[in-house]
């Protein structure tokens, strides 16, 4: 039987001291049910994971024992995610699954065309409950390795701060190409294949031609996912798919 995993952050992590949180001590006690004794696995967010033995639990706090650490190498890849925030729950299913996927980074984009209208205390109330989603989806599909989920922006400032050499965004427009056929032009002027690279998924109805026209400005290729127009989410999960596996498999 699979054991049960729990989350330590970083910032605690202490394999001197080994204690949940009194929100996981809490789950792994109550919902869970584990008890003294039990084995269950711990894991940083960061690579680390440790298989522990619990010696205390309340619903406050459990104080583990490490038995077996291991350790998983980071993605050879990053991917920053910038995704418009799509109407209902759809932006849970989205960080999830690229959590799933190995993404580094997910960045919510507040769009012309984004449902959600929130002002600045539910932007950080919203980041906060979805950054619990990226932790609850490392502990279901056994990644080591915690996105961080940012605060939303507006595109023209997430435009402006990317960093990344390599930008694409999906787009619906003539211009718009291949993965394959941008990493062909990548190739012919880089010495190899790019390490970090930044993707922006539109929301229902894909990026005003405004928005588009800012991406390109910032050195956003468009990319092109194909003939059928997809939902925000199946573009999101599909976009994340082949990039990884053209950067994270190379």
């Amino acid at each position: 039987m699979a054991k049960h995993r729990f989350y330590i952050p970083a910032s605690t992590w202490n394999l001197e001291n080994l204690m949940l949180s009194e929100e996981e001590a809490h789950h792994c006690a109550e919902v869970m049910r584990c008890k003294t004794g039990d084995r269950i696995i711990v894991f940083n967010g960061e690579g680390v994971e440790v298989e522990a033995e619990i010696l205390s639990i309340s619903r406050k706090e459990a104080a583990l024992k490490p038995l077996l650490v291991s350790e998983t190498e980071r993605p050879p890849a990053e991917i920053t995610l910038g995704q418009a925030i799509p109407k209902g729950k759809n932006m849970d299913l989205i960080i999830q699954k690229a959590t799933e996927l190995g993404v580094s980074v997910i960045i919510p984009l507040l769009s012309e065309r984004t449902v959600v209208q929130l002002d600045a205390k539910d932007l950080e109330k919203k980041r906060a409950k979805w950054q619990r989603v990226a932790i609850e989806a490392c502990k279901q599909c056994g990644q080591n390795w915690l996105p961080s989920v940012m605060t939303p922006v507006p595109i023209e400032a997430f435009t402006r701060k990317t960093s990344t050499a390599f930008r694409i965004v999906a787009a619906i427009s003539p211009e718009a190409q291949p993965l394959q056929s941008i990493l062909r032009d990548w190739d012919e002027e880089n010495s190899e294949r790019p390490r970090a690279v930044t993707l922006m998924i539109g929301p229902e109805g894909d990026f005003t031609p405004a928005e588009i026209s800012t991406a390109r400005s910032a050195g956003f290729a468009p990319l092109s996912l194909g003939p059928i127009i997809l939902r925000s989410e199946t573009a999101a999960i599909y976009a994340v798919s082949i990039v990884g596996y053209e950067l994270m498999g190379s």
